[in-house]
């Protein structure tokens, strides 16, 4: 673009999201200055070895000083005490957000320390691999992907819409929508999913008749979907269940019921209930490949490596 949207955007965090964060920053000039910030001196010294940003500080609240763009790029269960640290150097009139897949724990968390003089719009890119670090990072990551916006009631309506518009910058499309509306739906569609995934893994890491060298020798498809799920960022998902608890339980009650109904199916031999479920199921696969969010190609399309499709979600 011509002109920036932002003069400096501080990013507290330059794992996978934080690191492609910065480099679409850089390829389509949306501010002038990165300034990144981590608590490792190692993770920061290897972000200005990929020349991730423009100034690099092991003080947050160094690097957030004359920031009218501040993204908070670490796990949920941080962003309370990160905000905290970060207050009282914040520029009047900046705008502050997170990459968080929690939305209502975030609020609660990072309100309460913000000043009133700044922004607060929080944000859930639903973009991811379970790759992490800054050596993650691509700018492709959020091509096509949606954002979803959270901000409270009575937030500056041109706060919401210059943090809209480096989204749609980064190639996502955004969306706006409750704190609690996002959770519930995140925990359909990305949480339960995930923790299904690292409970049928570990089921099968556990099975006393399985060697694990065989399960992993006789990897099918499905398995192996499960497994790139698994090895998402143990901290970040420990911090998404103990955050969006409620509606993770709420999601896990419902799915319980279903999968008695389907147990039953099977014990009884109910051969047309599980084919009106696996037609329906079918349908919605096919919706999400019209709707551009995945591809009907050989292996869904993923890419090997660090481009590979995946589960920051």
């Amino acid at each position: 673009m011509s002109e920036p949207l932002f003069d400096r955007v501080a990013l507290i965090g330059i794992g996978l999201i934080g690191s492609s964060i910065a480099h679409n920053i850089r390829a389509h000039g949306l501010a002038r200055h990165i300034a990144i910030t981590t608590r490792r001196a190692e993770t920061l010294k290897r972000a200005e070895e990929l020349k991730l940003g423009d100034s690099y500080h092991l003080d947050a609240a160094e690097a957030v000083r004359d920031a009218d763009l501040v993204i908070l790029c670490v796990p949920v269960g941080s962003c309370g005490a990160v905000t905290k640290e970060i207050a009282g150097a914040l520029e009047p009139g900046a705008i502050v957000s997170d990459v968080g897949s929690v939305k209502g724990a975030v609020v609660q968390q990072m309100l309460p320390h913000l000043p009133e003089s700044v922004h607060f719009v929080p944000a859930h890119p639903i973009a991811g691999t379970e790759q992490s670090g800054p050596d993650a990072g691509f700018r492709e990551l959020f091509e096509n992907r949606w954002c979803i916006l959270t901000p409270p009631e009575g937030t500056d309506a041109d706060a919401i819409d210059r943090l809209k518009r480096f989204w749609e910058g980064c190639g996502s499309t955004v969306e706006i929508m409750t704190p609690d509306h996002h959770d519930l739906v995140l925990a359909i569609v990305s949480h339960v999913p995930h923790l299904i995934a690292y409970n049928i893994v570990g089921t099968a890491a556990d099975l006393e008749t399985v060697t694990q060298q065989e399960v992993v020798k006789f990897s099918a498809s499905g398995f192996r979907d499960f497994t790139r799920i698994a090895a998402s960022d143990p901290t970040m998902w420990r911090d998404v269940f103990l955050t969006n608890r409620d509606a993770v339980l709420e999601m896990l009650a419902r799915f319980s019921e279903d999968l008695a109904s389907l147990q039953r199916a099977i014990r009884w031999g109910d051969g047309d209930t599980l084919f009106e479920l696996f037609t329906r199921t079918r349908d919605i696969r096919r919706g999400i490949i019209d709707a551009g969010q995945d591809t009907a190609e050989p292996d869904f399309g993923r890419e090997h490596g660090k481009h590979e499709a995946g589960t920051k979600e």
